[in-house]
């Protein structure tokens, strides 16, 4: 019987809008208080929004950010953290890339980028999050948690095999939306990050069940007990993790729609939206 769920944001809970749905958010709570269920976000948001996200919709939960690289008690207690090297972090700073992305360096200060580009911060209505325009040549190597491309899939492709000769075995490289490529610390992704979360709380993988669409979610639903893949998940994660169930779209907020039937009905064949 899973006793923990672990939730990705963007493209699983969040509608296309990027908004939290009602009925979401009800069965969220069903699953709290009928269940007693340990519920963890796992999302490559930062942490400080996700602490607003949190706050709005009053409810407890643990907090996977970065794609792993912090983990937070429902308390706020930092309980791990892993940061990019300085090495790492300089070679994709200041190197020059053939790549017409944008780049975006996250700390625990926030999310800095060195141009304006308001329609990234369509993705963050929600919780009002944004970015800080700051001189790459200025910035410390030094805690730096994560870093970002943002453009055309494609342009991205070509600029993963740039990053991957240059670090070798420096950084981890995935793909969080078909049009975000992340560069996190070796090691570091949600699966990892659930792993300790459960060994802290003292449960298994196995007791888990995890719900997510990208190629940064790819570790985690595959470690645990019960992983649910997206029916808008990337062709590429469908592609990599065949065995496992597809629900429905996150826009008939399937996620709440499969945690229904698992509650109620669970005798019966789920069948999606």
């Amino acid at each position: 019987m899973a006793r923990l769920a672990a939730f990705d944001m963007d493209g699983t809970l969040l509608m296309p809008d990027h908004h939290l749905g009602e009925q979401t958010l009800r069965t969220l709570r069903r699953l709290r208080n009928e269940r007693q269920m340990t519920l963890a976000f796992a999302t490559g948001r930062h942490v400080l929004e996700m602490r607003h996200v949190l706050g709005s919709i009053d409810l407890d939960a643990f907090l996977i950010t970065g794609n792993g690289t912090r983990i937070h008690s429902m308390e706020g207690e930092l309980l791990h953290r892993q940061d990019l090297t300085p090495d790492a972090a300089g070679i994709v700073i200041h190197q020059p890339w053939d790549t017409k992305a944008s780049m975006h360096v996250f700390n625990d200060t926030g999310w800095l980028t060195e141009h304006d580009i308001p329609e990234l911060l369509h993705a963050h209505v929600y919780s009002g999050f944004r970015y800080r325009l700051a001189d790459f040549k200025r910035l410390s190597m030094d805690e730096v948690t994560k870093i970002c491309f943002c453009g055309d899939h494609e342009d991205l492709s070509r600029l993963k095999i740039q990053l991957s000769e240059a670090l070798g075995d420096k950084a981890f490289l995935c793909f969080s939306a078909t049009d975000c490529l992340e560069v996190l610390p070796v090691g570091c992704n949600k699966g990892s990050a659930l792993g300790k979360l459960s060994e802290h709380l003292g449960m298994t993988l196995q007791e888990c069940m995890a719900f997510g669409d990208a190629m940064n979610d790819r570790e985690m639903l595959s470690l645990v007990g019960q992983g649910l893949v997206m029916g808008n998940a990337m062709a590429q994660l469908k592609n990599e993790l065949p065995h496992l169930p597809v629900i429905g779209h996150c826009s008939n907020q399937a996620v709440s729609h499969y945690l229904t039937h698992w509650l109620d009905t669970p005798n019966l064949t789920y069948s999606p939206e």
